[in-house]
C-alpha cells in the first residue's frame, strides 16, 4: 500500500499532457511538434509517467508507433476527462474575456471546408480576435477520438462514440459543363444521351465515404475517364471544359462557365452532420463556435441547393 501512495506522489500531473499526445498521435515526434519540445523530451515524460504509476503504458512497434497496453487504455479515459475538467474550470473560473478565447480545431470535407467554411471563419475569426481556430479540409475521415479535431463536419452521421451530433443541413449536388464542352460535343436532351459523354469522376475504391459515388449510383455504366479522390481536382477538372462532372451546388456556383446540364433530371441531395465530443461542447469557444456554423449554414441554405450564387455571412 505504501507503495502505491510513494508512486502517486512523485507524480507529475504535467506528465499526462505528454502521455495524452502520445496516445493520440502514436508517434513520439509527432506529439513533440504538437507540444513543441524535443523527441527526447516526449520519451523522458512518458519514461517518468510510467515509473510514477508503475507500469507499462505503451507497447513500442516498428510499424503501429506508440500502442496503449490494457493499462494505458484505463489511464487515457481518466486523462481525457481530467484534461476536460480541467478546460471547464478555467472558464468557469475566468472572466468572460477569457473565456472567449482560446483555439479550437475543425474537421471538414474537402469542398465544403475548402469553399464555404474557410470564407465563413474568416469572419468569425475578426469578431472573435481572442479565439484561434484550424480548418482541416480533408478527403477523408476525421478522427474526434484521437483529438484530430474538436468539431468535426462530415457527410454521415457517427454511429457511435460520446458525441453531440446534429443535422447541419441539406445540400444538393448536379451535373456541370462548361459552355465550350457543350458546344463541341453531342447534344444532351435527356439522361439517355449521357452514354455519349466522357465523366470526372472518384476513384471508387479510395472514396472514404460510399455517399461520395455519385455517378455509379445515378448513371450505371457512365464511363469516367478521368477520377481523383479530391472534389477540387474534379472541379478543376471541369473548368478545363473536357468533361463533365457531378459537383456540389456550392462549389460550381464559384465559377459561372460551369452550368447545370439536365438539372431536372440529375438531382442529387445529401446532408451534413456536425458533431464533437460531449465534454467539449460545453465550452464556452466551441459553444460559440457550433452556434456561428448552424447560423451562417441556415442562412445560406439557397446556395447549398442550388438556388443562387451568392454566399451570404453574419452581420
Amino acid at each position: 500500500m505504501q507503495k502505491n501512495i510513494t508512486s502517486l506522489g512523485s507524480l507529475n500531473w504535467d506528465d499526462l499532457k505528454f502521455f495524452l499526445e502520445v496516445a493520440r498521435t502514436r508517434k513520439a515526434s509527432t506529439a513533440a511538434k504538437r507540444l513543441a519540445v524535443d523527441y527526447t523530451t516526449v520519451s523522458r515524460r512518458i519514461g517518468s509517467l510510467e515509473a510514477a504509476l508503475g507500469t507499462l503504458l505503451f507497447e513500442k512497434s516498428r510499424t503501429s508507433g506508440f500502442v496503449l497496453t490494457a493499462e494505458g487504455q484505463r489511464l487515457l479515459g481518466y486523462a481525457e476527462s481530467i484534461e476536460s475538467t480541467l478546460h471547464m474550470a478555467c472558464e468557469q473560473v475566468s472572466g468572460s474575456g477569457v473565456a472567449l478565447s482560446g483555439h479550437v480545431r475543425m474537421g471538414c470535407t474537402e469542398g465544403f471546408g475548402s469553399f464555404f467554411i474557410t470564407p465563413q471563419l474568416s469572419h468569425f475569426v475578426d469578431a472573435y480576435p481572442a479565439i484561434s481556430v484550424d480548418i482541416l479540409p480533408l478527403p477523408h475521415f476525421i478522427s474526434l477520438s484521437k483529438r484530430e479535431a474538436d468539431i468535426v463536419i462530415a457527410l454521415e452521421r457517427p454511429e457511435h462514440g460520446p458525441y453531440v451530433c446534429c443535422k447541419l443541413c441539406d445540400y444538393r449536388l448536379q451535373l456541370y459543363a462548361t459552355q465550350d464542352y457543350l458546344d463541341k460535343h453531342p447534344p444532351i436532351r435527356r439522361s439517355a444521351d449521357l452514354s455519349k459523354h466522357q465523366f470526372i469522376s472518384y476513384v471508387d475504391d479510395l472514396a472514404f465515404s460510399s455517399e461520395l459515388l455519385y455517378l455509379a449510383n445515378v448513371l450505371p455504366g457512365a464511363s469516367a475517364h478521368l477520377r481523383s479522390t479530391s472534389v477540387i481536382a474534379q472541379f478543376v477538372a471541369a473548368q478545363q471544359g473536357r468533361s463533365l462532372a457531378i459537383l456540389p451546388c456550392f462549389l460550381a456556383a464559384q465559377d459561372p462557365r460551369l452550368l447545370p446540364v439536365l438539372p431536372e433530371e440529375i438531382d442529387i441531395t445529401r446532408q451534413f452532420w456536425m458533431y464533437c465530443r460531449e465534454d467539449l461542447r460545453k465550452l464556452k469557444r466551441i459553444t460559440l463556435l457550433w452556434d456561428y456554423i448552424r447560423e451562417v449554414t441556415e442562412r445560406n441554405q439557397m446556395l447549398l441547393m442550388g438556388e443562387s450564387r451568392d454566399m451570404q455571412f453574419a452581420d
